[in-house]
């Protein structure tokens, strides 16, 4: 082999495992960051990873909510109606919490049924509007853009 084509050689092997590493960190950076959606269901029958970041999503049990007197801490029990699972969670819940409300759920599952949230997200249908909204629609004080 010839200086020339040794040093070519030495280049293009340089820049493939340079490739290869941006690679291999871009999966490692994707896989770190993903959640997964998983129902009540899934997540009893075993089918969601135990200690990765995973949502849950389901309805909030009517009369499982329990607050702690002292701090921000909640338990509920979410569920789709096949399966249950047990909340916890340290922090202010949104204003569209409530019992018998859809949630989606981030977190980590601890155990089978027993899921650790970092952040509750409640959901709502179409036809929602903010109560600062509905007071003002109300009131009919929403100013009109004239037409010139």
């Amino acid at each position: 082999m010839r200086p020339r084509q040794r040093q070519r050689l030495i280049v293009v092997v340089g820049i493939v495992a340079l490739a290869a590493v941006a690679v291999g960190l871009l999966v490692y950076a994707l896989r770190a960051n993903m959640n997964l959606f998983y129902t009540p269901e899934q997540i009893v029958a075993g089918e969601a990873p135990s200690g990765h970041a995973l949502r849950a999503g389901g309805v909030v049990k009517v009369g499982s909510v329990q607050r702690a007197a002292d701090s921000l801490q909640v338990s509920f029990v979410i569920t789709d109606f096949k399966a249950e699972i047990d909340v916890r969670y340290d922090g202010m819940l949104p204003d569209l919490f409530r019992e018998g409300q859809g949630v989606v759920v981030t977190g980590q599952l601890l155990d089978k049924g027993h899921l650790q949230a970092s952040q509750v997200l409640a959901k709502h249908d179409e036809k929602y509007t903010p109560p600062e909204i509905s007071t003002i629609v109300t009131q009919g004080t929403v100013a009109r853009p004239h037409n010139r």
